[in-house]
């Protein structure tokens, strides 16, 4: 079979990001599509099958946009756009890029990585009640954080509301020391985490002491009604469907609740019903309420958590299916 050949010029300045630390986004595409690039000059070569360095130089297209638009190019957005070529989707990738949510406190921009976080962030500015499910490390808990903080910061909103159900992840911790803040403190620790980065520890304790942010479980929402407030519930697979309408329920006026869980990580005792999941079911047919769920294309972490969700998902489709045939066999047999 004979190779094809295709060049495609790209600006100097931009070499180093689109190429990455020692050719890494290079080694990449060349690893994925079994083609051979080469650099002569400010124009890369590129040689393999055709429909491969096709793909591989619109990849590449999108790389340099990103990289003029000041974007430090990572593994993600390589990744991410080598699986939109199989969609023929990949011109979104620098599309995606273009609006900033907010800055962190260093004054990195915060920023819709994929196609199901920018529709989730347009969700979340459209409705005012959103749910965000899907597998870990697809950006529903700190994109709903940097929303919140730009609501807060903008003055729509006149508080922040964050809170999680205190339940451990399969594990006792036994009695904690301390007061009770300092006895909660562990469980939101994901959600200080956020709030320090994007706001900063310093503002963050003084808006806290106002009241102007609270970082609570649960528990602490019912009998309250929460207006002109941006909540966010995170960790929602493990409330109860009780908590979950206690929860729903609070929501006053001029606010603007998010809801984030993963229904494959739930730590709620056995045959429990999980709250979110029995709400995904009863308020489908409600249009004020948006649901969004991610895939493990939308992981935004290090690639190899995309590996392993993608594994524990096959897994639990294999476990399913075999208990569908025992099942199935037993009956037969009746």
């Amino acid at each position: 079979m004979s190779s094809y050949t295709e060049s495609i010029s790209i600006p100097a300045e931009h070499i180093q990001n689109v190429f990455g630390q020692f050719d890494k986004n290079i080694k990449a595409l060349e690893r994925n599509y079994h083609i051979a690039i080469v650099l002569r000059d400010d124009t890369l070569r590129l040689v393999g099958n055709e429909g491969s360095v096709k793909n591989a130089v619109l990849v590449l297209k999108e790389l340099i946009k990103l990289s003029q638009n000041n974007t430090t190019i990572t593994d993600q957005n390589v990744n991410y756009a080598i699986a939109l070529t199989k969609t023929g989707n990949v011109g979104a990738v620098s599309e995606i890029d273009k609006e900033i949510i907010c800055h962190t406190i260093q004054g990195k921009p915060v920023k819709a990585k994929t196609l199901g976080q920018k529709k989730y962030v347009e969700s979340i500015d459209k409705n005012m009640i959103v749910f965000g499910v899907g597998p870990a490390g697809t950006g529903k808990t700190y994109l709903a954080m940097a929303k919140a903080i730009t609501a807060f910061k903008n003055n729509e909103v006149n508080r922040i509301i964050l809170t999680r159900p205190a339940i451990e992840a399969g594990e006792k911790l036994g009695f904690l020391p301390g007061d009770l803040q300092s006895k909660v403190d562990p469980y939101l620790r994901p959600l200080y985490d956020a709030l320090y980065e994007i706001m900063g520890a310093e503002s963050f304790l003084k808006n806290m002491e106002k009241g102007l942010i609270e970082v609570a479980p649960l528990a602490y929402m019912r009998g309250r009604t929460l207006d002109n407030a941006f909540i966010v519930l995170d960790e929602a697979q493990n409330t109860t469907p009780a908590q979950m309408k206690m929860f729903l329920t609070r929501i006053g006026f001029g606010s603007k609740a998010i809801i984030t869980g993963d229904l494959s990580q739930k730590d709620l005792p056995k045959d429990t019903k999980s709250g979110l999941e029995v709400a995904l079911k009863v308020l489908k047919s409600i249009d004020e309420i948006s649901v969004i769920n991610f895939s493990s294309e939308d992981v935004v972490r290090h690639p190899l958590v995309q590996k392993i969700v993608n594994a524990y998902d096959e897994y639990d489709a294999r476990v399913a299916r075999s208990n569908k045939a025992k099942v199935q066999k037993s009956s037969n047999r009746q």
